[in-house]
């Protein structure tokens, strides 16, 4: 379970995030939505204790993140490509990956078969240094270490950002797969509303660093309130 109290981050002047309480529980799919500057990208980044919160704090099974680190083991995350190590093949850092979960090469290359279509024949073998990949394969690579060692927590910051339809639409099937084999709870931000709603069974809905809605996806369900709430035409997909 995770669960955020009290919790204030500012930049100067700017409340970031203020959010007085949110919980999360074990095994719910939860998708972060707002406009540019809402707060998500902040709050993440917070909940991985990559930043100092002003006050407040955010428990990971009653573990305050800021004053330990075992919650870590349970935990895959990928925010943006400052996450990889780029001087290294995509091979190497996925092995790199492994060996800190204590997995044997032979591991690595088994969890990385359910990848496959994912790859597209364009991550693999390819014989050269992350830094010299697309953006969108870049985002492959980081998305697939963050699964790699099946963590009971998966935080992704815009996942379909940089991604072909086809692989978009892949990696939503991945992750409902990946909550529904594992029991675990995957948290994601992104903009495109529609994937969010068919990923998510539960949305936050961020305005200024608040959460202002709590919305319980059902059937589809937060599709309207969230095309409401960001006035989106009928004619418009969201």
């Amino acid at each position: 379970m995770i669960r955020i109290t009290e919790l204030q981050k500012d930049f100067g002047p700017k409340r970031a995030v203020d959010i007085e309480t949110y919980t999360i529980n074990v095994g719910e799919t939860i998708g972060l939505v707002g406009n540019n500057g809402a707060g998500k990208t902040t709050l993440f980044r917070l909940m991985l204790d990559l930043l100092r919160a002003d006050r407040g704090n955010v428990t990971i099974d009653d573990i305050d993140v800021s004053k330990s680190e075992t919650w870590k083991k349970e935990l895959g995350a990928f925010i943006d490509d400052g996450f990889l190590i780029d001087y290294l093949t995509p091979e190497e850092y996925f092995y790199f990956i492994g060996r800190m979960y204590g997995l044997k090469k032979e591991e690595v290359d088994e969890r990385l078969q359910p990848f496959e279509r994912f790859m597209n024949g364009e991550v693999l073998g390819q014989q050269k240094y992350i830094r010299n990949f697309s953006a969108g394969n870049k985002q492959k690579i980081g998305i697939i270490s963050a699964m790699l060692h099946y963590p009971s927590i998966l935080i992704l910051d815009e996942p379909f950002n940089f991604l072909d339809p086809s692989s978009q639409s892949l990696i939503k099937y991945l992750l409902k797969r990946f909550n529904e084999e594992h029991n675990a709870t995957v948290i994601i931000s992104s903009h495109n509303l529609n994937h969010t709603v068919d990923v998510c069974e539960r949305i936050a809905l961020l305005e200024n660093g608040v959460i202002i809605r709590d919305i319980h996806n059902i059937d589809n369900s937060a599709a309207k309130e969230l095309k409401d709430y960001f006035n989106i035409d009928e004619a418009e997909e969201i």
